[in-house]
């Protein structure tokens, strides 16, 4: 049925605000659940639209085929001449960790070194920074991440968990900077290519690091996508960050223009000898309300003003 918006999304509960700011502003809009689905490669797309939601986390709640239909479907309606945004450019980058590394040594942005492999004993012969941190390349959620002292720990650990290849069995050896943890790190939210809102996040020794209410619940209750990993003595705090510095802005817009991304969520940390270090790029970017809330405004009602004009540019 034809339709002025469809939102590809995997994930019901990060969208229920962005359905109900949707649904109060009366647009026009089909939700298009990645997880059980088929296309058509000769229809021509039904919506003036189009909205990707996906995350590369889809695997650790069971959803690993959300991923590459979505990607496979963006592909197909671009080149059928839809308009999507945060499509299969955007969605590529942020299914590779390698591939955000290179975009940001191609900025000129400080970044940690990272090794991609996908042979644990090759690591031995390219890798000797210690401590490291062992990340999946199709990160999402903090999931799968180890902090590793050794290549005989990273053997060890590859050894009793051979899930951790998956999905798509390639791994990441990344650079590893002490923070000061009353500090956290700093995540900022675009859309549009603008800065919405920047906030600090301390982690209180956790991974995932989602700003989504329902992924960290600000009162410390049960998450609604736990992933397994050792539970920090405290909630992952969110904090607002009016004070962020114009030229960490001004490296954010860059990444996100360079990547193609229409909404997304940046993330740096401050290393101990003053660098601003920029770890990862999420183009399903996950509002937290309460920090918008802080700056006075409604982050989805941002988002339905971003697509309602998107829609007004096109046919």
């Amino acid at each position: 049925m034809a339709t002025d918006l469809c939102v590809l999304y995997e994930h019901p509960e990060w969208q229920k605000p962005l359905f109900a700011a949707l649904e109060r502003r009366r647009v026009s809009f089909t939700a298009f659940d990645l997880k059980s689905a088929t296309f058509d490669v000769d229809l021509f797309p039904s919506a003036r639209l189009y909205f990707n939601q996906a995350s590369p986390s889809a695997y650790v709640r069971g959803n690993t085929r959300a991923v590459p239909f979505a990607l496979s479907f963006m592909r197909a309606l671009e080149i059928a001449g839809a308009r999507v945004l945060n499509g299969a450019r955007a969605f590529s980058l942020e299914l590779s960790k390698s591939a955000q590394g290179a975009l940001l040594k191609k900025l000129g942005v400080a970044h940690p070194r990272s090794l991609a492999f996908n042979d644990v004993k090759a690591v031995a012969k390219a890798w000797s920074l210690f401590p490291s941190l062992l990340k999946p390349e199709q990160g999402g959620s903090g999931a799968r991440m180890f902090l590793l002292e050794s290549q005989a720990e990273l053997e060890k650990t590859l050894e009793l968990t051979p899930g951790l290849w998956e999905p798509d069995h390639l791994l990441m050896m990344q650079e590893h900077f002490d923070v000061d943890p009353a500090r956290g790190i700093v995540r900022m939210e675009f859309l549009g290519g603008e800065l919405l809102y920047a906030m600090r996040v301390v982690s209180h020794g956790a991974f995932n690091l989602c700003p989504s209410e329902v992924c960290n619940p600000s009162d410390g209750s049960d998450a609604a996508c736990h992933i397994p990993e050792t539970k920090p003595a405290k909630p992952v705090e969110f904090f607002p960050f009016p004070e962020v510095p114009a030229a960490a802005v001004e490296e954010g817009r860059a990444i996100v223009q360079a990547g193609g991304l229409d909404v997304a969520g940046i993330e740096y940390l401050e290393a101990k000898d003053g660098r601003r270090i920029f770890y990862d790029i999420n183009a399903n970017s996950n509002l937290r309300p309460a920090i918008a809330q802080a700056f006075g405004f409604d982050p989805f009602e941002r988002v339905v003003d971003y697509l309602v004009g998107e829609l007004a540019k096109t046919k």
